[in-house]
Parts: structure tokens; sequence; C-alpha cells
């Protein structure tokens, strides 16, 4: 019998749609948390039992240090035993870091500077001197950067206009009148009427290119403490190399010409740091490497010295490549990683820790990965749980779900149908319940025998970026289309290729990835643009004006002001929230939630479910939008859900049904990338006969798609590697999936009579 201390035991817990769970989960184990998309898989996992945890953890730290710490919710649950610290490795995309590499990200290209630093020769600088991110080492041209962005003066200036002009400067506030046209127009130092074409050399030479200055006699206008800077370096410095430059890239970068440093090569450092050597390469050639070869390459190294050093980077890059990315290179920019990859770097970063006695959080470590990487993702995931750690994973895939002690299935449905616990017990016992994830589990699909024929193709010729090999393809028209291949393979290097060759690139519609830009206050009805129309409906049945039944205008409640809640702030403590008792938590002012439509009032009509509204308001524009939600799959969600509360899959099928809103009604080219990203077996069946149903109306549909379901139920397929990175980006298969199935040649095929 193993005593209660063998299990974290949560009681009662009631977070989002969770409906007052208790479970066991046994300690120094893998347990997988399985269910429909929306059942309450995350909220149990994440939002309940992760963030209790660093809660806790964060009340170990003095009051002062807490107010520097990450904020995590105050779960609602009755209370947690035997919780150990939680380590989450979401599979969420890192950001976007011109400064950030897979060696930094992993803390490899610290090792490798030391490395450096004590046996390279000639010995040109400590530790420190070989980072890109040190003045001592980075490039002097780029800045560290690797690229360089050049203002074309041409795309800035207007040189037929006058600075009395209007937008003879085309940036923010360069305008007649603007604060930065000041600093030219008040100079004293041109003539305002005439046109920049007709300064005379020095003119222009003070105009574009003068450092900063105190000027001579200036004018009364001109503000005492003002230097005076050319247009050109004043670019540079406060706008294309600070954080302004990111914030409006839109406006700036059609003015800038991107490309790799000449200076350094795209390497980063100056060439003081690349003339030190270690058996003929210098860091960046060894960064340069894919991590299997620099693994390799370490391996050589005899330098007692350096004995420690060796021993230390070699167990980092053989975790890395043995979770699957031996594909990556150390200078590969994190930005460009993909959700998946970054996951696994993490994953792969505490393979070779010391903790034990903890709890490590995976969200969905199957996302992004080809069958092919599963069994390395299996492998890493129980060298977690050999250290004496417990692993907790959120899961849809098959093989993931396989290697689980113990299951717990969320359920029956999604959003108010489910957070319930449906089942609990070992994976053979789930086969053979009834729970819908069991169902699903144990059947099989058949492979699509009766394929649509295309109505045409589109040549993609030469393609290059990134590691593809100048690809040719016959891409199909009017079908359902999959790119498929290992996780690096150069998928979305292809599609990416393709967006950019199809003669009207903007009216592909390529739902991706990315974050859809969620904040609290985003909700299904203001993302899909039927907040206004019901507060139209409001005012035009109540004969009073629309912005009355907005909380975050006038219609919100005087006390909270359209919150819902009172917050009192604790100066270094949490904040403390209350519900606001005048209004119950509803937002609105007592006198619009006096005013009904169909004797329901806002608040009540904006807590109805999408499938109800559509129901109450049928033929209306505000069922009409709500349509796109409910071919989706998420006619449960409420119109005033918070989409900050949504799981991965939910998120990923709104972004679809927004797209689906401007659908036209046939020839439009929809690209997905791995639209079962975070999606039920159930789930994928109905997306799946969604795209059906878009063919079928004319359209031509591309899957960047590696779930076995999905490529299966395709038209055709078209196949990249064999490998990833280096090894990948090599057109490997083209055909139908039975011939698929049938291919010696194909990586992919070779799994799909095992799902």
């Amino acid at each position: 019998m193993v005593q209660s201390g063998g299990f974290i035991v949560v009681h009662d817990a009631t977070e989002n749609n969770l409906k007052h769970v208790s479970v066991k989960i046994p300690k120094g184990k893998i347990t997988v948390v399985t269910g429909v998309s929306g059942s309450g898989k995350s909220s149990l996992v994440l939002d309940t039992i992760a963030a209790k945890s660093r809660r806790e953890l964060n009340d170990t730290f003095p009051s002062f240090t807490q107010q520097y710490l990450p904020k995590y919710g105050r779960p609602h649950v009755g209370a947690i035993e035997n919780l150990p610290i939680a380590i989450v490795i979401e599979q969420r995309k890192p950001t976007s870091n011109s400064r950030s590499t897979v060696g930094t990200y992993t803390d490899i290209y610290a090792l490798l500077r030391l490395l450096f630093s004590r046996v390279g020769q000639p010995f040109v600088g400590y530790s420190d001197a070989f980072s890109f991110n040190h003045p001592a080492g980075s490039c002097p041209r780029c800045d560290g950067l690797g690229e360089i962005r050049e203002l074309d003066i041409h795309k800035l200036v207007d040189f037929d206009k006058s600075l009395n002009d209007e937008d003879t400067i085309h940036y923010i506030a360069f305008h007649k009148g603007g604060w930065r046209w000041i600093r030219y127009a008040h100079s004293g130092l041109f003539d305002l009427d005439k046109k920049i074409k007709d300064y005379t050399p020095e003119e222009l030479e003070l105009f574009l290119h003068s450092p900063q200055v105190r000027l001579k006699n200036p004018p009364a206008n001109w503000p005492k403490t003002a230097k005076y800077e050319g247009l050109i370096p004043r670019m540079y410095r406060s706008i294309i190399n600070s954080e302004e430059g990111l914030l409006h890239a839109a406006v700036l970068n059609p003015m800038l010409t991107m490309g790799r440093c000449p200076d350094c090569g795209g390497t980063r450092l100056n060439e003081k740091i690349r003339s030190c050597r270690i058996k003929g390469l210098n860091i960046a050639e060894v960064t340069a490497m894919s991590i299997s070869d620099c693994r390799r390459w370490m391996e050589t190294l005899e330098d007692p010295l350096a004995e420690d050093i060796v021993r230390a980077t070699t167990e980092r890059l053989a975790a890395l490549e043995e979770i699957g990315l031996g594909y990556l290179t150390l200078d590969r920019a994190v930005g460009t990683l993909s959700g998946g990859e970054a996951q696994r770097c993490k994953i792969a970063k505490y393979i070779n820790s010391p903790l034990s006695d903890v709890m490590y959080v995976l969200d969905e470590p199957s996302a992004g990965l080809h069958n092919h990487d599963i069994l390395l993702m299996q492998k890493s995931v129980q060298k977690l749980k050999n250290h004496g750690n417990t692993v907790v994973i959120v899961e849809h895939h098959k093989e993931i779900i396989k290697i689980a002690d113990h299951i717990i299935d969320m359920g029956p449905g999604a959003g108010m149908n489910g957070g319930e616990v449906v089942f609990e017990g070992s994976y053979e016992e789930l086969l053979r319940s009834r729970t819908l994830t069991g169902a699903m589990l144990g059947a099989t699909s058949d492979i699509k025998e009766h394929v649509r024929t295309p109505k045409g193709h589109f040549r993609l010729e030469g393609a290059t970026l990134h590691n593809l090999k100048g690809v040719t393809v016959e891409l199909p028209l009017g079908v359902m289309c999959g790119i498929a291949g290992v996780a690096g393979s150069g998928k979305s290097s292809l599609m990416e290729c393709f967006r950019k060759a199809w003669p009207r690139c903007e009216e592909i519609v390529y739902i991706s990835q990315k974050n859809i830009g969620i904040s609290l206050r985003s909700t299904p009805a203001t993302y899909l643009d039927v907040s206004d129309d019901i507060r139209k409906l409001f005012a035009r049945t109540n004969k009073t004006k629309a912005d009355l039944f907005s909380f975050n205008g006038k219609g919100g409640c005087p006390v909270c002001q359209g919150k819902g809640v009172i917050v009192n702030d604790m100066a270094f403590m949490d904040a403390i929230e209350t519900t606001c008792e005048a209004c119950g938590g509803l937002r609105y002012s007592e006198e619009v939630l006096s005013y009904k439509v169909k004797g329901m009032n806002i608040a009540e009509v904006m807590d109805l479910t999408a499938n109800k509204a559509a129901e109450i308001f049928a033929g209306s524009v505000i069922a009409e939008k709500l349509e796109p939600l409910r071919r989706v799959g998420l006619g449960y969600l409420h119109l005033n859900q918070s989409l900050s509360t949504l799981s991965g899959g939910e998120l990923q099928r709104i972004k679809l049904a927004y797209s689906l809103r401007e659908m036209p009604a046939t020839g439009g080219v929809f690209v997905m990338d791995e639209p079962s990203d975070g999606l039920h077996a159930g789930d994928i069946k109905r997306i799946t006969d969604l795209f059906d149903a878009m063919v079928d109306a004319g359209h031509s549909i591309f899957l960047i798609e590696h779930n076995i379901e999905m490529l299966k139920a395709c038209d055709y397929l078209v196949e990249l590697g064999p490998g990833g990175g280096a090894m990948g980006g090599k057109v490997i298969f083209e055909g139908t999936p039975k011939a698929m199935a049938e291919s010696a040649d194909s990586v992919t095929g070779a799994y799909f009579g095992r799902e």
C-alpha cells in the first residue's frame, strides 16, 4: 500500500471550468492528463497545480523581492497536499530577441567562451571578450547583431520638397510642425522654402550627416540645452538602433536595406576575437556547426586545461541531440525556433540537472514533432522521471500517452460541458474505458482511397530559403495538400517560398502558430467583432446610444469602473481582488442592466455561449458572425470568456474562425501551420471535415502537418527530408497518402499503419 505521502493530493479544484475536481497524482511517476481541447486539462495542471506551487515558492522570498518575480494568479482550489516545487516547460515560442541564440539560450555558448579563453591561440582575452554582446567582442559595424540595417535616404526624404512642405521626411513626428521636424526648422541653418535637392553640398552634409554639435548663435526659439544632429545619425541613434525601431517596424523597415554584415560575415564578432582558434576553428565557426557535428568536434579535444569544460559541454550537446535537435546550430537565432523546438531545448537543459524530487510540468511536448522524433521525446521524459522526479504532462499524442504510469482523462466535453475527471488509471485500462479519449486512441482511420484530382498546379522553382536545396515542386490546387517531414526538414520554409511566389500573395490566408495578441479584455465577442452588433441591437431596441452598453465607457459600474473587481494595492505584496458588491462582478451600471433585449440584459446576453446566442438571434448579423466559431467546434465558448483562459488548441481554432469570416466564395488559398496543434483526436476529425467542406467549395488548402490522421485524410502529400537542418531541405516524396504508405523513400509513410 502506497503511503499518502506518495501522492500529490488535489482537493476541490474549481479553476476556470473545473467542477470541484479532486485527484491524486503519484510522485516519482509520469502522469499524463488527457481530454478534448477545452476539457480542463490546462486548468488542472497549469492553472491550479503548477500555479499553486510557484506561488508558494515565491512566498518564501522577502516581500521586497516578490515584486520582481513573475506573478501567478491565486488558483481556486480547496487545498493541495504534498506539493513539490514545479518547473513548467511550456511550448510557448520564445520572445524574438536578436541577441539571443540557441547557444546563449542553452548556456552552451558561455562554456565555449570559457573554452576559447582558456586554450584558444593566440590569447585574445578572457571569457567575456568572446561574447558578441560585449564591447570587447562585438563587431563594431553591426554592434554584435550579425546583420546591418542600412537606411535608404531617398525612401526617407523627398528631395523634391522643402522643409516647409508636408510629408518631406516620411517618419513619425518629422511632418511639418512635428517635434522632430522642429529641430531642423528652428535651427536657423536652412531656408525652409528651398527644395532639399537644391541644397549646396555643405548644406546637404549638415542636414544629413552632421554629428551632434552645439549651435553657435542659435535662434531665440532653439532650446538652450539642445544639440543639433544630422538626420541620418539621428535616425540610427534614436530610432533604427533603439526599441522604437522595433515598435514602428512596419513604418521603418521599408526604408531599410537589410543583410549580412560584410565586416564580420554575420558572425557578430570582431576580427581580433575571430583570430583565436582551436584546432583550426574560431568560436564563430564552431557555433555554425550543427549540434551533432559540434559534439563530435568537442570529443576530439585533448588539452588537459579543457577537460572539465569539454565534459560539461559535451553532456549538454548530447542531451540536445538525444531529444532530436542535433540539426540545430548554436548560432541560430532563438526567435526562429518553433514553440516545440524551444520546449525541447528546455527539456534537454534539465536532463542533466542534479535536481531531484521536483515536479516537471510539460505542456504538450509532442507539439511540432514528427512521429520519428516522438521516440526521442519519450526517452527524454523518462530520463527526467528516472532522476527521482515527478512528471506531469498535458498531452493528446498517443505515443506520449503510452509511456504514462498514470492517466487522468478530463471531460466529458469542452467548456462548461467539461471540467470533470472521467477516467483514472493505466493506458490499457483507458483503452477499455468508454471515454471519448479511450475510443479515439483505440480506433484507427483508413488511408484516403478516393482522392480529388487537382484543378491545376503551381510550379515553385529553385526554392533556397533556409535549408531548402534548390527545391522545385508542383503544388496541387483545388485539393487538400499535406506538407510532411521531420522537424526542421524545411516544411515552413517551402510554404514561405510558395506564399512569396504566389502572384497575389496578399490573398493567401496564412494561419500561423504565432500568438493572436490576446489580453484580459479580449473575448470571442471582441475578437470576432460581435460586441458592437450586440450593443447596437440594445441601443435600437431601447432607443438610446450604443456606447452606453460598454463597460469600458459610459456603461461601466461607477464603483469598480467596469472591472468587476475591487483591487486593493498591498505595496510589496500581491494585490487583493474582491468582487465588486455594487455590480456583483457584472461590470455594468445599474441603469444599463435595466435595459432588456428578448428578456435579457446586456450582461446576460454577453454570458451566452456562441451556440445559444446564434439560436436566439437567428437570422441576424450576430448569428452570421458567430457561425465560423461554431464551424470550428467552439460553439460552447461564452461570448464574454477571456481568451487568456483558452487552451492552445482553442486559440488555434479561434484564428481559423477569424479567417473564415472573410473567406471568398471559392478559389481561396489557405496555408495552415500545424492546425492539429493542441487538438484531441475527436477535434481533429471535426477540423478535417471542415477542411474537406472548404475544398468542396472550391478552395485550396495546404497543411504543414505531423499528425498522421490528418495526413491520411489529405488528397496529396509533399514530404521534405530526409532529416532536419542540413540533412533536410529536399523533396523526398510526392503523391497520394496510399502511395506514401507504400513508399520506401518516405520517412512519414512508415507510420501510417501504426496509429
